[in-house]
């Protein structure tokens, strides 16, 4: 039987949750559709999940249509948890985008689109709730023509809107043909000789769905069932089914991980190709360590059963690798398609409530950071602080849930702030030498620093002979360039920068007369690991550094007689509109806020424009603070800016 890894996204309150409920009544897996309102749905499974009625971790369900067996994955729809979007676009065959009849094109479907359409990923488009009041079909088919895509291709029409008897009759009409002969040359032809019949069509329509060169749109409710077999026909006949090779070598993907009822791993992995068995060995994560599988269940009619094997193209869920990352390979690393939306840009402190241990407070952030390694944990020992990086405000309400429901514990938050980065604004070298006050350590190293074009990270170069000294030695001192820079003149991580060795040098393994190896006399890789951050630190500050905020590209739509309302208020966050589309009534503003404005922006834009403003906004780079003092971040480390309270506290002793 073949496979399909479906993937279901949308806008908040589109209605996703719901029509995934209807695709599994209409396949016979449940009897009974589940409510999102009532918090009774197959897929929402965490306890805020149910409450909130919106989708925040991506969960499988597997169904059979036809001759395939579907996949179904069911993803959030509010722009905080996009990071578990990202992780499920790279393990899709399909998707199917899913937009209200009501509320039409929101910023989130623009988001997403945009990402599917950039990975080529076959997507079916589902206009949702055709039976509620206020419900287009044939508006927000031209919305999506105008405002996703212009390869559109309307299936069919929608009769009866806004009432319980709407209905959707599948059919392409004479406008798919327009935008087919757009993209098929073939077919153009066979239309000029008319030959083009509805078999050919069909056939041209499925390939170039396939080749996410078209997308088919179809339209009905969840609720009704309207519309949903038509939906489920273009699923079986326009997606492509997964491909890869059950006797290659085996090679996956892992998209989620979660905690058993015991408290172990288990891991979501999407199979490439190759064919993975209880008991194997197999490599995964960078650096290539090796785990046995000790149990495997596949999705398969409605659940996840137990089985021995899994082979190409199937989600499973793996036990027996405890140190199993999201992200990680499995096998042969596959070709993935990269990262696909910006990292969080945002931070705020954990508090642990009265009764809430630190320790266990601890442990439990750090297993939600190793289901979401992109939601970064720091800890401040000193400070006995643990601050999490977020997308948005509503990941604070998921975490502090999460932590009640799953562990008991019970936290509040400080305001959030933007999580800042830092340039070197020009160039500077520092070198201590061995044997020579005020060096206490047993290492030469001699450190330039310059800065490198935006974007382009860390670089570490040398400028010294590699046989020069050990290997080892080298590596100590790359590895605490790196670490080090995690924190910059203003507390920041250093980036977009050149880190040169300009000098090194050590004594080799020393020892008294009969005697076995004398540290005090020989250098070790724990001299390079005390000296670097202070030669490094010392380059730094001769170098100069510049604190640069992240900044989100905003794309507003508003009512032109609101204008006068809401350009003040966008002045007032240092909003700046970059262009000004005036259509009739509405406007388009497009330009550039500082990522810790958005969210106020967010919660005013509603009252500014009658609730008919849409506003969306995505990272798009960092800028130099300009304006106010310059933000600094604690301290988590020694210090090395401090010679003396960090010698202190590494070597115990200070020199000079």
């Amino acid at each position: 039987m073949h496979l399909l890894n479906l993937g279901i996204l949308a806008h908040i309150d589109a209605g996703k949750t719901s029509l995934t409920e209807r695709l599994l009544h209409s396949a016979g897996v449940i009897d009974e559709i589940g409510s999102v309102d009532a918090g009774s749905t197959q897929t929402d499974t965490l306890a805020l999940e149910r409450r909130r009625g919106i989708t925040i971790k991506s969960a499988v369900v597997s169904f059979p249509v036809g001759g395939i067996t579907v996949n179904l994955i069911d993803t959030p729809g509010h722009p905080d948890f996009i990071a578990e979007v990202e992780r499920v676009l790279g393990v899709l065959d399909g998707a199917v985008l899913v937009v209200s009849a009501v509320e039409g094109v929101q910023a989130q479907t623009r988001v997403l689109m945009r990402t599917l359409r950039r990975l080529r990923i076959p997507t079916l488009i589902f206009v949702n709730k055709i039976d509620r009041r206020g419900a287009r079909y044939d508006a927000v088919v031209r919305s999506l023509a105008d405002r996703l895509t212009a390869s559109v291709v309307p299936m069919g029409t929608a009769t009866a809107l806004g009432t319980p008897a709407a209905r959707f009759t599948s059919g392409p009409g004479r406008a798919a043909l327009e935008v087919l002969t757009r993209h098929d040359d073939d077919l153009l032809a066979a239309y000029v000789d008319g030959t083009a019949d509805p078999s050919r069509l069909r056939a041209a329509l499925a390939r170039r769905t396939r080749q996410a060169r078209v997308h088919p749109v179809y339209a009905g409710s969840a609720v009704t069932g309207a519309g949903v077999d038509a939906l489920i026909t273009g699923i079986e006949e326009l997606l492509p089914a997964a491909s890869g090779d059950p006797a290659g070598p085996v090679s996956g993907t892992v998209f989620k991980v979660e905690r058993g009822p015991a408290g172990e791993k288990v891991a979501y992995v999407r199979l490439f190709t190759g064919t993975l068995r209880t008991r194997d060995r197999i490599p995964f994560g960078p650096a290539g360590q090796e785990g046995k599988v000790t149990a495997i269940s596949v999705f398969d009619g409605g659940t996840d059963a137990r089985a021995d094997t899994v082979a190409a193209g199937r989600i499973a869920r793996l036990w027996g690798l405890p140190d199993i990352r999201i992200g990680d390979a499995i096998g042969v690393p596959h070709a993935a398609p990269g990262r696909h939306f910006a990292p969080p840009t945002l931070e705020t402190v954990v508090v642990p409530a009265a009764g809430t241990g630190r320790g266990a407070l601890h442990q439990a952030l750090t297993q939600l950071a190793e289901q979401d390694p992109l939601i970064a944990l720091r800890h401040d020992e000193p400070r006995r602080e643990t601050s999490v990086s977020l997308y948005g405000e509503v990941q604070k309400e998921v975490i502090e849930a999460t932590l009640a429901d799953e562990y008991g514990l019970e936290v509040t938050f400080r305001e959030t702030t933007p999580l800042c980065i830092e340039r070197p604004t020009g160039s500077g070298a520092a070198v201590e030498l061995i044997g020579k006050d005020p060096n206490p350590f047993l290492a030469t190293v001699g450190l330039r620093v310059d800065p490198a074009p935006p974007g382009s990270g860390l670089a570490f170069r040398l400028e010294v002979e590699l046989g020069s000294m050990p290997y080892a030695f080298f590596r100590a001192v790359e590895d605490t360039v790196r670490e080090t820079l995690g924190q910059g003149l203003y507390g920041w991580q250093v980036t977009d920068l050149t880190v040169t060795m300009t000098h090194s040098g050590y004594y080799p393994r020393q020892s008294h007369a009969h005697q076995g190896f004398d540290k005090s006399m020989s250098s070790t890789g724990q001299d390079f690991r005390g000296l670097t951050p202070l030669v490094l630190m010392a380059a730094l500050r001769r170098a100069g550094t510049q604190v640069h905020e992240p900044m989100h590209r905003f794309r507003a739509e508003t009512p032109t007689d609101t204008l006068g309302a809401l350009l003040p208020v966008l002045s007032a966050h240092r909003a700046v509109p970059g262009t000004t589309d005036s259509r009739g009534p509405r406007t388009l503003l497009e330009g550039i806020v500082p990522a810790a404005r958005v969210h106020a922006l967010e919660q005013r834009l509603p009252g500014l424009t009658r609730g008919e403003g849409a506003w969306e906004s995505a990272f798009d780079h960092y800028a130099p603070v300009r304006h106010g003092t310059l933000p600094e971040r604690p301290r988590t480390d020694h210090n090395p800016l401090n010679r003396k309270e960090y010698l202190l506290s590494v070597v115990r002793r200070v020199t000079g």
